[in-house]
């Protein structure tokens, strides 16, 4: 049971730094002040450019938005979810999957249950994360929740929620590209830190496929890439929903989620994201 809760987390919240463009990365023969002055020059020449792409950028992750539901979709507040997760390891299933119950209050709330007691619980509240049991509540390890609050900085949410309204974030359209097997178009998000999520959109729907940004590990340096897709997209309360969503962790193929109903701004009871509340989610709990 152990090792398939650790499955079940891991599926969850297993959730870019030093990430350049190809261009920028290029290494140059060049003086310093001879690469400054080209570069400047270059700034100049293509500053047309970059506005024409920055607005083709911007104007393609509108147009998901409009596919999402527009103001509909702008406007969640809260999400529940309740579906079964299965874990893989280089590319085989772990197990034969778990139920789940998921609950998310924006910006920076949510709760995980599973078992099919729903007596093991992930509870996020803020920059703090709890694993809560019959034994009462006790705070996550150190990676477990950095690898959460990761995910959660680089969500689809927040790209269509916060980085497109940052004017410190900037644009680029990338054209035309594959995503799987689905002709898609790209654009890729760099905020102030010089992290970057690149997401492709199906050319025909112009809903959200797939997402992709990359990490180095503070500790062994490495660069990781993680990738998210997104498939069988369903119209609930106005908001086009996927019900099915993977994830890919340097290629290989980590986890898979199976939504079975959803249900959009129904309120939440603020002490399921109290590990210390004692809420039980098998009593009828009261809506704010």
């Amino acid at each position: 049971m152990k090792h398939l809760l650790l499955i079940v987390v891991l599926a969850f919240t297993l959730a870019i730094s030093g990430w350049r463009r190809p261009a920028e990365a290029q290494t140059s023969s060049q003086t310093p002040a001879e690469s400054g002055a080209s570069t400047r020059a270059s700034i100049a020449a293509n500053r047309g450019d970059d506005r024409e792409n920055a607005r083709q950028a911007r104007a393609l992750l509108e147009q998901a938005i409009q596919a999402l539901g527009g103001q509909t979709f702008l406007n969640i507040h809260d999400v529940q979810q309740q579906g079964r997760t299965y874990g893989f390891y280089h590319g085989r299933p772990t197990g034969a999957g778990a139920l789940f119950w998921r609950f998310i209050e924006y910006p920076d709330k949510e709760r995980l249950e599973v078992t099919k007691e729903r007596d093991v619980a992930y509870v996020y509240s803020g920059e703090k994360g709890y694993e809560v049991t019959y034994k009462g509540p006790h705070a996550l390890e150190k990676k477990d929740l950095e690898d959460y609050l990761r995910r959660r900085r680089f969500s689809l949410e927040t790209m269509l929620r916060v980085w497109i309204n940052d004017p410190t974030v900037a644009l680029f359209y990338d054209g035309n590209a594959m995503a799987g097997n689905i002709p898609a178009q790209q654009v890729t998000l760099i905020n102030a830190k010089n992290e970057a999520v690149s997401l492709s959109f199906d050319v025909d729907s112009h809903l959200p496929i797939k997402k992709s940004y990359k990490w180095r590990d503070p500790v062994d340096k490495e660069r990781n890439t993680e990738e998210e897709v997104y498939d069988n997209y369903k119209p609930v309360q106005g908001v086009m929903t996927p019900y099915s969503f993977t994830r890919y962790y340097n290629g290989d193929m980590q986890s898979q989620r199976f939504i079975n109903s959803v249900q959009f701004n129904q309120g939440l009871n603020p002490a399921m994201f109290d590990a210390n509340s004692g809420y039980d989610p098998n009593k009828s709990a009261k809506k704010r």
